[in-house]
């Protein structure tokens, strides 16, 4: 059976910094770290490795996969890019509880840490229509939002203490992002 405590979806575009800050801050919690990109389809991988925007119908099956490893996983730090309301809801309905918390990093910080990137399947020619399709907050969703300019050790224990505070109860707390 699922921990009491919910799990948490480190958001944010590509080069946010979602996997290395929710490693260390899983580390510091004492859960597991998953990354959402490990369970995108083979197809998923190389359409965006081809510089091609994945569409609701390609995430549908990666988005169930994820909702269900937050679910069996829980209390775990997921990174995840979760970037439209649609997709959020879609995971706190297979996983209640969870909460969320976005790396919010300037454009031009983002462009950098993609220019120097090595080894991932993400293109910096799909910055635009992930900019393009992260949604903020919608009525009632609560999103903390970190500012992904800091140290990731700085970055690292928010997240962890995010996890440490979050109620038992499905309606965890959190700053609406707008």
């Amino acid at each position: 059976m699922p921990g009491s405590r919910p799990s948490l979806v480190l958001m944010g575009v590509s080069a946010a910094g979602k996997t290395v800050v929710g490693r260390q801050a899983a580390a510091a919690a004492g859960i597991p770290f998953l990354d959402a990109d490990d369970l995108h389809p083979r197809a998923n991988v190389e359409k965006m490795a081809r510089g091609i925007p994945l569409d609701d119908a390609d995430r549908a099956p990666w988005l169930d996969a994820v909702g269900g490893e937050l679910r069996a996983a829980a209390p775990c730090i997921m990174a995840c890019s979760a970037l439209t309301r649609r997709y959020r809801a879609r995971l706190r309905e297979l996983a209640p509880g969870t909460l969320f918390a976005l790396l919010d990093v300037p454009r031009a910080v983002l462009e950098q840490r993609l220019a120097t990137r090595r080894g991932h399947f993400m293109p910096a020619s799909l910055l635009d229509s992930q900019l393009t399709a992260l949604e903020p907050a919608g009525q009632g969703e609560r999103i903390v939002r970190l500012d992904g300019v800091q140290s990731i050790a700085s970055l690292a224990a928010q997240v962890a203490a995010l996890v440490a505070e979050a109620p038992d109860a499905p309606d965890a707390p959190g700053v609406p992002v707008g």
